[in-house]
């Protein structure tokens, strides 16, 4: 019946489905995916390179202030191979990556620490949606039950943080004088939607008002402002990560989508050869390639192929990529980019 159905429509549905308590089935990678051999080699050294790096006594990564954000987008990258907490070569580093997460939850359900995590919700978001998809597979019961009560406790924090504009701020509302601005707000609205098709209960209320406030921040050109607050000039970065954040909502044809899409399509369509076009570069195109994803294949196909080969031709010969905030949060995102189309990851699928 679903062949009957345009692909869109099978999405929605999807998305539409009763949540069991189960996370969907890891699927194979897309019969149609034909992939360059030098992107595997790319992706095999910067995953070495990954583990590493990790922390031998604690597990973690970090730059800056961020070791909870790092380190739940190095598990990322690390399970986008797929491997598991207990399969695959890189089991013992995410293993060791969810231990070290659970050792930053608060009473509260902030995955994270306020005194040493700078701007906290980033972690946090990160983590939920890290945790989930480690939920799906995980095999310890012990260790399931602990996943669904920290992932319970951590959408019921986003929750609680969220502002009454509907986004959220480099902190929790009550903490941040409800501030909001846009990529925060996407990193909550991905990681609850993570969770939601884990199984884990998450209010509809939440993130509607969240649609709601992306919404609000468009301007007349489809582009998506900074903030809810300080309206101003389109950023592309957050118009990637929010449309990114709309499909996994399982909102495709609203009246809004398609204008935000062929801003994009304008802004970021284009893959230059520079090595930085404009700041945040790959933390744009880690959501832009999922918007792309999403496409057709006659429009994903030519697009992944340019956007790879420029990844990789800035690899370090180490393995990893530079860039701002640090190597390991470059190289997780690049990374997270060149695995999509194996379709490993459920938040992450067609």
């Amino acid at each position: 019946m679903a062949g009957h159905l345009s692909r869109r429509q099978v999405l929605r549905s999807l998305a539409a489905l009763p949540f069991t308590g189960t996370a969907l089935s890891i699927a194979p990678k897309p019969a149609w995916a034909s992939r360059n051999p030098a992107w595997a080699r790319s992706t095999h050294n910067g995953l070495q390179w990954v583990a590493r790096t990790q922390s031998p006594i604690r597990g973690h990564w970090t730059a800056g202030n961020y070791p909870t954000a790092m380190t739940a987008l190095a598990g990322t990258a690390l399970i986008c191979s797929g491997s598991t907490t207990t399969q695959g070569p890189y089991a013992k580093n995410i293993r060791r990556a969810v231990d070290y997460l659970f050792t930053k939850c608060r009473s509260n359900g902030l995955i994270g620490d306020p005194q040493t995590d700078n701007r906290y919700t980033y972690g946090h978001g990160f983590s939920m949606l890290f945790l989930s998809q480690v939920l799906g597979e995980e095999q310890d019961e012990e260790t399931r039950q602990m996943l669904i009560e920290v992932l319970t406790k951590a959408v019921e924090f986003s929750c609680w943080a969220q502002t009454k504009a509907g986004g959220w701020g480099y902190v929790s509302a009550k903490d941040g004088n409800d501030f909001d601005e846009g990529s925060t707000t996407i990193t909550q609205v991905q990681g609850m939607r993570a969770c939601r098709n884990a199984g884990i209960p998450v209010p509809a209320e939440s993130i509607d008002a969240a649609i709601q406030y992306i919404y609000g921040c468009m301007n007349a050109d489809g582009g998506i402002s900074y903030s809810s607050t300080s309206r101003g000039s389109s950023r592309p970065a957050i118009t990637a990560a929010a449309l990114a954040a709309l499909y996994n909502a399982g909102d495709y044809d609203s009246e809004y989508v398609p204008r935000m899409l062929e801003y994009c399509h304008k802004t970021l369509g284009r893959i230059t050869d520079q090595a930085q076009s404009f700041g945040h570069w790959h933390y744009t195109y880690l959501y832009y390639a999922q918007v792309m994803y999403r496409q057709e294949r006659r429009e994903w196909e030519p697009f992944r192929d340019r956007l790879y080969d420029r990844i990789i031709s800035e690899q370090n010969n180490e393995g990893y990529w530079a860039g701002n905030i640090g190597p390991i949060y470059v190289t997780s995102c690049n990374l997270i980019v060149l695995q999509l189309d194996l379709g490993f990851l459920p938040i992450y699928q067609r």
